[in-house]
């Protein structure tokens, strides 16, 4: 899933991707008014879950309510990660970046770090990462050549992670 918002001129901004177990629109919390849309990229189920519902579940789950407060610390801290890579950051260091945060992800969910399906476009890639998506195609092109990844259309294989994540400057 993708979020994005649209400018008064109709130019897309996407704000982030999802995966299974994440929780969309927890910056509706607020305001009761999320600010972005939301687009499927691929086959998916959500749960549409109600704040006074959550709320009401966490009050009596308490590890619930650790894990949801855990949850969008994660999302703070990957907000101001995303505009510190946004502003400092090369074109190759934003890819790399971001593949690695996605090889996290689906590690974390118990999938493979090393080989994953992006179920977004190159364009999306660059319109998230700030980049076009000439230049994103290139630096794919370009890790490829160097042998740190191997791209068979939305397939992504990490070769050489040691090097993916000097690139990353991690």
């Amino acid at each position: 899933v993708k979020t994005y918002t649209t400018s008064c001129d109709g130019d897309e901004q996407i704000t982030g991707f999802y995966f299974p177990g994440d929780l969309i629109g927890l910056n509706a919390l607020d305001t009761g008014f999320c600010p972005d849309s939301i687009k499927v990229l691929e086959t998916t189920t959500v749960c549409k879950l109600a704040f006074e519902q959550l709320d009401e579940l966490s009050t009596s789950l308490p590890k619930l309510r650790r894990q949801i407060l855990k949850t969008m610390s994660k999302e703070i801290c990957n907000e101001q990660h995303m505009l510190q890579l946004l502003a400092n950051n090369s074109a190759d260091e934003r890819i790399a970046t971001f593949l690695l945060r996605l090889s996290n992800r689906f590690k974390a969910r118990g999938f493979s770090s090393l080989r994953f399906r992006l179920p977004m476009s190159r364009n999306e890639i660059g319109n998230y990462l700030g980049l076009t998506v000439e230049t994103v195609s290139r630096v794919f092109t370009r890790m490829q050549k160097n042998q740190l990844i191997q791209v068979d259309n939305k397939e992504i294989e990490i070769l050489q992670i040691k090097d993916l994540q000097s690139l990353a400057s991690c």
